[in-house]
């Protein structure tokens, strides 16, 4: 590896599976300094200890919980410079069965908790005027959609209008907010929540033929976070394996 973080203190929020633990992984393997963050005791703390990072339990839809993530960031580190907000839920809900209190829910972990997250990683942030503000959006609801993802398809489209808007307000404390949009990521929420078929299906639908894995991710977080990208702010990168190219199904080249 690079050191391309060296000396850098990463807060990972959503870190304990899947995608979060990929890109904290990615950023340790970099020499970042890590602290994880998530609500889920069962495999977040197991990451840390793996990755040698500090583990605090929050609730991200909840500010007090993102303002002792960032506290104790820097109680440990003295310093923030990298916040990634990952955290996110998707449960499967048709919008003629979803209730206000479902539709809260996945509005307040995903998109309040961006606001927290962001909120609460400015301060330290603007004392240094710098920083990478990075979240994970998806392609789903900027791009396409899929019945029983209307409220996480407003969350996702959500938090790009507001990296948008954020990455505007801080430019001028030198900190930089973009995200990333994955495709279809063989995480082990996704391993767990839908069968084979569903999974061949979305194979079938992706040009280069494969789910993407979550260090294929972390490495577009990887670059957004590293001093290549210090020029660049208010946007995402796509990781999908050209899943929104296709004009229809019909799209492969087969010989004759």
């Amino acid at each position: 590896m690079t050191g391309r973080l060296e000396g850098k203190v990463a807060l990972v929020i959503g870190a304990a599976r899947g995608i979060g633990k990929g890109v904290a992984k990615r950023f340790a393997e970099e020499g970042a300094k890590l602290v994880l963050a998530d609500a889920d005791t069962k495999y977040g703390p197991a990451t840390a200890d793996e990755l040698g990072a500090v583990f605090v339990r929050i609730d991200i839809s909840r500010m007090e919980d993102a303002e002792t993530a960032v506290a104790v960031a820097l109680e440990h580190h003295g310093r923030l410079d990298i916040m990634v907000q990952n955290a996110g839920i998707y449960p499967w809900q048709l919008i003629e069965n979803t209730t206000s209190e479902d539709w809260d829910r996945v509005m307040g972990v995903n998109l309040r908790g961006s606001f927290n997250a962001a909120r609460a990683a400015l301060a330290p942030m603007k004392r240094q005027r710098s920083g990478r503000m990075l979240f994970t959006s998806s392609i789903t609801g900027p791009h396409v959609t899929s019945p029983g993802h209307g409220h996480y398809s407003a969350t996702k489209a959500g938090i790009n209008g507001f990296i948008r808007a954020a990455a505007l307000e801080f430019s001028g404390y030198g900190v930089t907010v973009n995200g990333v949009e994955p495709g279809n990521i063989l995480t082990e929420g996704v391993q767990e929540q839908r069968d084979a078929a569903f999974i061949r299906s979305m194979e079938d639908a992706i040009p280069l033929g494969r789910l993407g894995t979550p260090q294929d991710v972390a490495n577009a977080f990887l670059f957004l976070a590293s001093e290549e990208a210090s020029y660049i702010t208010g946007t995402t990168i796509i990781v999908d394996g050209g899943q929104l190219l296709p004009e229809g199904a019909d799209f492969r080249i087969l010989p004759p």
